[in-house]
């Protein structure tokens, strides 16, 4: 049997749960929300990395939904209503294959009915519009984490991709994990930075995650987790979900990206569109500037320098499909997942380790997310702060 096979029956049994998947903000730019126009029942290779039978021949066996706005939207809170509103679109659009789920107990459950579990998380504090009461419900509506930022910072949280702000978490950011944690909505630490990332575990009583992030020391942009972050993990009993987008894995593409960035810009266009009208525009620069290509193997170095800093019961997945503009070879669309793990089980990974990797760890911290929130509410109603009587 060779690798790829091995690892599609292990997929078969312990499925990929992947943590950021950015259909819902594709749907949005591509056809504003015309399920028609793309219908993900079939290939819609054209347009997407996301659909069903990409989704089934990866081993995809949970899903968090990005429901992502952009952190520059004025309207910002509604936005992402409709985003939380495409998910439910799509999951009763396609009930014998997308399964909603809340809890860990539904995510199980979704996998011994043969259909992808699927969960929300949203991209960005700029999201509650610095309210705990929107915080709330979100999570009513059904969204399981919130990344505390996005690219940029809001008024109570850092980002790892602006200047510093508030250095880190406010007393208000710090009030909005407290009341993430008495819900049971996981707190997210991609997109922060490490000062922000530092102060959330100070702050925490449940397990984080990093829904997409990799190794700051592979490879060196602040969007990584750094290592004293990452030998926190075993403490706390949370999961970083290492990220496919090459910028991120690949040091070669870290300046490539920069200058790409800055062509988009040049031509009136927001560096993170992927519009066919920015796709076009990239291509071109791609064609005067040969990209780096990173491949299933830069992954793979990630996860390495994860296990032996945080160890294998805190790594998981988060592609960040469909949020990214390009991916790494033999990683190009959700059908890829079984090329990575048929690297690492050419790098002497374990069966069952391979099992925590794309299955347990993520089911096992949501879980305990719940454990925590079942306890702080035996103790503690909802919090009604407001950003100006903590921050002034």
């Amino acid at each position: 049997m060779t690798s790829l096979e091995e690892a599609r029956e292990l997929l078969a049994e312990f499925p990929v749960v992947d943590g950021h998947n950015d259909l819902p903000w594709a749907l949005r730019k591509q056809v504003r929300y015309d399920l028609d126009a793309r219908d993900i029942a079939v290939h819609q290779n054209a347009h997407l990395h996301t659909d069903i039978p990409r989704l089934r021949e990866g081993g995809v066996g949970a899903q968090y939904w990005s429901v992502y706005v952009r952190s520059d939207l004025p309207d910002a809170v509604p936005a992402t209503l409709e985003q939380i509103d495409c998910v439910r679109q799509l999951l009763a659009r396609y009930p014998a294959d997308l399964a909603p789920a809340l809890t860990a107990a539904d995510i199980e459950t979704a996998r011994g009915e043969g259909r992808i579990a699927s969960l929300m998380g949203a991209e960005g504090g700029h999201s509650i519009g610095c309210s705990l009461g929107t915080l709330r419900g979100l999570y009513g509506l059904g969204v399981r984490y919130m990344t505390l930022t996005h690219n940029d910072n809001n008024p109570w949280a850092d980002s790892a991709t602006d200047e510093p702000g508030v250095g880190g978490l406010s007393a208000f950011g710090r009030e909005v994990v407290r009341e993430m944690n008495r819900l049971g909505m996981l707190v997210d630490l991609s997109h922060v930075a490490a000062t922000t990332m530092r102060d959330a575990m100070d702050a925490t009583s449940a397990p984080v995650i990093f829904s997409h992030s990799s190794s700051r020391a592979v490879c060196d942009h602040p969007r990584n987790i750094p290592d004293d972050v990452l030998e926190r993990l075993p403490g706390n009993g949370g999961v970083a979900m290492v990220t496919f987008v090459p910028k991120f894995v690949l040091q070669a593409a870290v300046d490539w990206t920069l200058a790409a960035d800055e062509n988009m810009r040049a031509h009136g266009l927001h560096h993170l569109d992927t519009t066919a009208e920015a796709m076009k525009v990239h291509r071109a620069f791609e064609e005067r500037n040969p990209r780096p290509v990173a491949t299933v193997s830069t992954v793979a170095d990630h996860l390495d320098h994860m296990r032996e800093v945080a160890g294998i019961d805190h790594l998981g997945i988060g592609g960040d499909y469909d949020g990214t503009a390009f991916t790494p070879d033999g990683l190009g669309d959700v059908s890829g997942y079984p090329n990575l793990i048929a690297e690492l089980l050419d790098r002497g990974w374990s069966k069952p380790d391979l099992a925590k990797l794309t299955w347990q760890n993520a089911v096992r911290v949501l879980g305990a997310a719940e454990d925590v929130a079942r306890d702080l509410q035996a103790t503690r109603g909802p919090s009604n702060a407001t950003i100006e009587s903590l921050d002034g």
